[in-house]
């Protein structure tokens, strides 16, 4: 008897290794699976610009990185004493002008690096709703609590999510012409927008995405939302707000993802590292102890033994 309907998933390439450097975009649940690659210690990098939902803000950024477009005084602003830019998240905010500018230039100038050197991007759409700022008609990553009565609010065609995709993909190749992209669609519910409204959502994002990739050897589309919604279709998978996926979904979808995109030759390590990561949360209620020296050794042995075989891994001790 079976009592779940599944999705199947077979194996992709190239497939994620230790020598893998991964890049991930987009909405908070990009940092959820960045969690597990930081965890199992794959080289990665999570949102240089902090949480962002929408297609064009991603787009933006990218593109500005890519031809050398730094942030200059007309990019941010000041409200309630805090300089802010509303091509980025409210976590990159300042005290001073220039120390906000000093800051996104650093960050953007890592993100091109990133982008040109990276061999899996992965980039987590959250919403077809965006906010244009009333004054300049510009599409906006963050309100950053600015006045609702200064924005105006809509929703993304499926052609204008193509088109801002395709020039994603495009800037990206043209620096990047090996690099894997993976597409997919967070599962956390934006009910603010209102339910109906996020379904549509949701769906002009999925449409958009299979559009684009349609062909394209080098992109794919993984199923993050439909897991959750036809798999893990029941409450308990989600936290206390009944909107964002708990931590036992975000393992169910992580193992998903490993099964189709992480190197099948690897999971003895990524067993070894698990055992290491527990191992040094492990809490003794005799830290004095002979055995919890013994214990200390051994798993500092396993550490160095780990890092011959993976020389870039290090461990918080």
């Amino acid at each position: 008897m079976n009592l779940l309907t599944q999705i199947k998933f077979s194996p992709k390439e190239p497939a994620i290794n230790f020598g893998s450097r991964i890049l991930l975009l987009g909405s908070c649940f990009s940092e959820n699976m960045g969690g597990k690659f930081d965890y199992f210690k794959l080289q990665n990098w999570q949102n240089p610009f902090g949480v962002i939902f929408n297609p064009i803000s991603i787009q933006k950024l990218i593109v500005r990185a890519l031809n050398d477009q730094p942030f200059e005084g007309k990019d941010v602003f000041h409200y309630n004493g805090i300089w802010r830019s509303f091509e980025v998240h409210s976590e990159l905010s300042a005290l001073f002008e220039n120390e906000l500018l000093d800051l996104l230039n650093l960050r953007l100038e890592s993100f091109r690096d990133q982008l040109i050197t990276s061999s899996h991007i992965i980039i987590t759409l959250g919403s077809s709703w965006i906010y244009r700022l009333n004054e300049s008609q510009e599409v906006v990553a963050n309100c950053h609590k600015v006045p609702q009565s200064q924005f105006c609010k809509e929703l993304l065609s499926i052609d204008e999510i193509v088109r801002s995709l395709g020039i994603i993909m495009a800037e990206i190749k043209k620096v990047n012409p090996t690099a894997t992209l993976l597409f997919t669609v967070s599962p956390v519910r934006h009910i603010k927008d209102g339910m109906i409204e996020n379904t549509v959502s949701k769906a002009h994002l999925i449409a958009g995405v299979h559009q684009v990739i349609s062909g394209v050897d080098t992109a794919h589309y993984f199923p993050s939302f439909e897991l959750m919604m036809d798999e893990l279709r029941d409450y308990r998978f989600y936290t206390a707000d009944m909107l964002h996926p708990s931590e036992m979904a975000i393992q169910y979808i992580w193992e998903k993802f490993k099964e189709e995109w992480v190197q099948p030759e690897i999971e003895h390590l990524l067993k070894e590292i698990d055992g290491i990561q527990k191992g040094l949360a492990h809490r003794s209620f005799h830290p004095e102890s002979e055995a919890h020296f013994t214990f200390v050794s051994n798993l500092n042995d396993r550490i160095k033994q780990l890092q011959v075989k993976i020389p870039h891994i290090s461990f918080m001790t």
